[in-house]
């Protein structure tokens, strides 16, 4: 019996596919800039299988393999215990700052709100006596509104109130402002002029990292900066914002050492394992 010639390309053609779905896909090499636990105990146990019988591995040489191998599993452990706890502090810094709700806030910043008549208040400290005070204020695009220039002032906290008119006195349109100021010293110097916004807290905002307390005029000030805090029942006192800025200045610490760290033992020896 002849078989037809079409028959034959096209079982041919069938094997020929099988064979190619039945082959197990070659070894793809990831793109992980370090090893993990995983393939570094992959390569240990090939190392092992495959040394010469008559030159096996020195002690010494596989004692340090297995070292560098528990200090990767330190690592790992370490790693996975920082993500537990910026969790656990992200839940536990949204919890606080929502007992800022309702109350009013002064927090680092120079942000200021204008509402119809109503414009928010800003103060600034002196380090030093100011013979002049430069001051600019921008709108939400970044342009200069208005320019101000004040006479001489001591140091120490002082208030600035603007009347939300800009060059000529005009009233400019409600919305947030930034304020910008200089000093010059007795002798011309510069001084570090330090300031600090103020509102009421209506709602919190948490982007994942940080916690925000939204305030009534839409601005947003981060939980860290509050240094103060004026209300009656319920309140959470300045030691409160006290104590959550100096847990996020330590998780910061944390992953600072933990990004800073050029090599695991490196990073090991900075946390005194």
């Amino acid at each position: 019996m002849t078989t037809s010639p079409y028959v034959v390309p096209q079982a041919s053609s069938i094997i020929g596919r099988a064979e190619k779905d039945f082959v197990p896909p070659e070894p793809k090499t990831g793109d992980k800039s370090q090893l993990d636990r995983d393939a570094f105990l992959r390569l240990l146990t090939t190392q092992l299988a495959h040394q010469d019988p008559l030159n096996p591995l020195d002690d010494k040489e596989f004692v340090a393999q297995l070292a560098q191998f528990s200090s990767l599993e330190q690592l790992n452990n370490i790693a996975e215990s920082i993500d537990g706890f910026k969790d656990t502090f992200a839940r536990q810094e949204t919890l606080s700052a929502v007992n800022f709700i309702g109350k009013e806030i002064r927090a680092e910043g120079r942000s200021i709100s204008k509402e119809e008549t109503s414009i928010s208040s800003l103060s600034y400290t002196l380090p030093d006596v100011a013979e002049k005070l430069h001051i600019n204020i921008f709108d939400s695009f970044g342009n200069i509104v208005r320019t101000i220039t004040l006479p001489g002032r001591m140091p120490g906290e002082h208030d600035f109130n603007w009347d939300g008119k800009d060059h000529s006195g005009t009233p400019l349109p409600d919305g947030i402002y930034s304020v910008s100021m200089a000093a010059e010293g007795r002798f011309g110097e510069p001084l570090m002029v330090s300031t600090k916004t103020s509102g009421v807290v209506s709602g919190v905002v948490n982007d994942g990292d940080h916690a925000y307390l939204r305030l009534q005029d839409g601005r947003r000030v981060n939980l860290k900066d509050v240094q103060e805090v004026t209300g009656s029942m319920g309140l959470p006192d300045s030691s409160l914002a006290s104590d959550v800025q100096n847990i996020s200045n330590n998780l910061n610490n944390l992953n600072g050492l933990l990004s800073e760290a050029s090599s695991t033992e490196n990073f090991l020896n900075s946390l005194g394992l």
